[in-house]
């Protein structure tokens, strides 16, 4: 267990799972279907070979993770993912903070918010737009959610839109429920541990 990851970085671990994941030559059509593996697709993470053991849920988590990270309107992408961080920071998730930390920094081409994030935690030095985002998504991931109506106000005088709130709460809450999966599915290792 010394090679699992404990620390915060934006360099993605390798994920380890407890559990045996699928194999793709030997998934059902079923599975397949659930993976929406094409000939063109074959790589495929072994967190999602693992949640293919479950294929009625993972049909349905696909397209919901693709409609809340990707879809047009609300957000912007590195603000989804900011809001995905928070929530995986209070998780302590370092394989999924690690995943939003590279996106977010890819995104708004800077590693200023994430290296802050990493050093100071919740009390990092944001702009109020980020702050605003952090805070609420933050708050929302608990269980139970610890979301204030303050937080909404700030997200309210940071600017965000309904839409932009909406598009926070939808990726924290995705988020916390994504994080919690994977801590009982499997731990982040360091890259190349057996």
């Amino acid at each position: 267990m010394n090679d699992v990851i404990h620390k915060f970085t934006r360099n993605v671990p390798d994920w380890r799972p407890r559990v045996t994941p699928v194999k793709l030559e030997d998934a059902t059509p079923e599975q397949l279907d659930a993976l929406q593996v094409t000939p063109s697709n074959t790589k495929v993470s072994a967190y999602v070979l693992t949640l293919a053991h479950d294929v009625e849920t993972l049909k349905v988590r696909s397209p919901l993770f693709n409609g809340i990270m990707y879809d047009p309107g609300g957000l912007d992408r590195a603000a989804r993912e900011l809001s995905a961080l928070a929530a995986s920071v209070l998780s302590r998730c370092v394989y999924c903070a690690a995943v939003h930390a590279a996106r977010h920094a890819q995104l708004s081409k800077s590693t200023e918010v994430t290296d802050d994030l990493f050093a100071n935690g919740d009390k990092a030095d944001l702009t109020p737009r980020d702050r605003a985002i952090f805070d609420l998504a933050y708050g929302l991931a608990g269980s139970p959610p610890a979301a204030t109506p303050d937080q909404m106000r700030a997200a309210r005088d940071a600017g965000l839109s309904d839409a932009e709130i909406v598009d926070a709460i939808l990726s924290s809450a995705l988020f916390g429920w994504a994080n919690r999966l994977m801590h009982v599915l499997g731990d982040p290792v360091r890259k190349g541990a057996a």
